[in-house]
């Protein structure tokens, strides 16, 4: 993969290849004192911690040069290829942990892994690309990778869908958040309202008529 700087173009804030990651805090209101008050607050608490520089948005034009780190990211990971784009979410005390779990596991089956999101909510995008495998969903390494993937989420307290729902590519990993109980209510609840199978079939669940 090539340095985090050739993808990421910043004004704002200086990218170097050796950057863990970035945390963008943003107060709303429409009280000046305390957005001040709040904004300080958390200052005080982020000086409590090694994380390097910390920038403030003092006008509306930084705001907008800080927050272009964040949306270029998605544009900058095009540049590299094809990637599979995973949506998980877990509670957001354990970000760190599952941050740190996917880039041990992008070690292990050797695929480029890159992540962003939303901390707030501890909704993270977790782009994946292995080298030589234009589609990976398809390669049994990637299969097996993904599993581990929702194992460490569903351990962490989370779940395999975050913002964009199961879809397809969650599909085949249903079993490791729901018991069998669960999942054969659900067929039966669409059996139940759609006896025919036209809406959406196979899409959630393979049902023979």
């Amino acid at each position: 993969m090539k340095p985090k700087s050739s993808f990421v173009d910043s004004n704002a804030v200086p990218i170097t290849d050796d950057t863990a990651a970035h945390l963008i805090i943003e107060v709303d209101g429409n009280n000046m004192d305390v957005l001040m008050q709040e904004m300080e607050a958390i200052s005080n608490l982020l000086t409590q911690y090694d994380i390097g520089e910390v920038y403030f948005a003092e006008d509306a034009t930084q705001k907008t040069e800080l927050w272009k780190l964040r949306r270029r990211v998605a544009e900058a990971v095009k540049l590299i290829g094809y990637t599979i784009e995973e949506d998980t979410v877990v509670p957001r005390a354990e970000l760190p942990a599952l941050i740190k779990g996917v880039k041990e596991l992008g070690r292990k089956h050797d695929f480029e892994v890159v992540c962003y999101g939303h901390a707030g909510d501890g909704n993270l995008h977790i782009r994946i690309r292995k080298e030589g495998i234009p589609n990976s969903h398809g390669n049994e390494e990637m299969t097996k990778a993904l599993r581990e993937l929702f194992e460490l989420v569903y351990k962490l307290g989370g779940t395999i869908s975050g913002e964009h729902g199961i879809g397809l590519i969650q599909k085949p990993y249903m079993d490791i958040v729901f018991k069998e109980a669960n999942l054969r209510l659900m067929r039966e609840i669409k059996k139940a309202f759609d006896p025919n199978n036209i809406l959406n079939p196979g899409k959630i669940f393979n049902l023979n008529n």
